[in-house]
């Protein structure tokens, strides 16, 4: 009689280990084609973003290459604000996609300071307060003289020193 109930669990026991072995495999395949097809649809959508977005110089140019670099001195100016008198401190750096547009830019450094005084006389302390106002600003800045430069252009603005009070 022992054997018989041994044999009969035994029957169970590789009935209930095969749907075990079942769904283990199926779960297995299900999160390994889940995790592929996120990473095929996420890095298609990068590599698209990426493209889209960089301009076509930038296309161009070997990545880790630097321009040269060109300083604008510091300056001081009043800023837009309804509480009172405020004063931004800024520091630029200019990198340039020529040794032609450094040398341009030498040359206009004048007019390049006017239309940074300009440009951002008109902010007030809340478009320059936040993370997104500086790069609006960078953005502003690059049309600006890229508009005024003829022998070059400017690829990225740095601010080195940036101080609103």
């Amino acid at each position: 009689m022992a054997d018989k109930e041994f044999a009969a669990e035994g029957g169970v026991e590789k009935k209930s280990s095969k749907k075990m072995l079942f769904i283990i495999v199926a779960a297995a395949v299900l999160l390994l084609g889940g995790g592929a097809a996120a990473f095929f649809l996420l890095r298609g959508e990068n590599e698209t973003t990426v493209e889209d977005a960089a301009p076509t110089a930038r296309r161009q140019q070997a990545p880790g290459n630097i321009g040269p670099m060109v300083d604008i001195e510091p300056f001081i100016i009043n800023i837009l604000d309804d509480s009172g008198t405020r004063y931004l401190k800024a520091a630029i750096t200019l990198e340039m996609n020529s040794p032609a547009a450094v040398e341009e830019t030498r040359l206009r450094m004048p007019q390049l300071q006017d239309a940074i005084l300009l440009l951002v006389g008109n902010k007030t302390f809340g478009e320059l307060a936040d993370l997104h106002g500086k790069l609006q600003l960078r953005s502003e800045l690059r049309e600006r003289l890229n508009g005024i430069l003829t022998n070059g252009r400017v690829e990225k603005i740095y601010f080195t020193e940036f101080v609103v009070q």
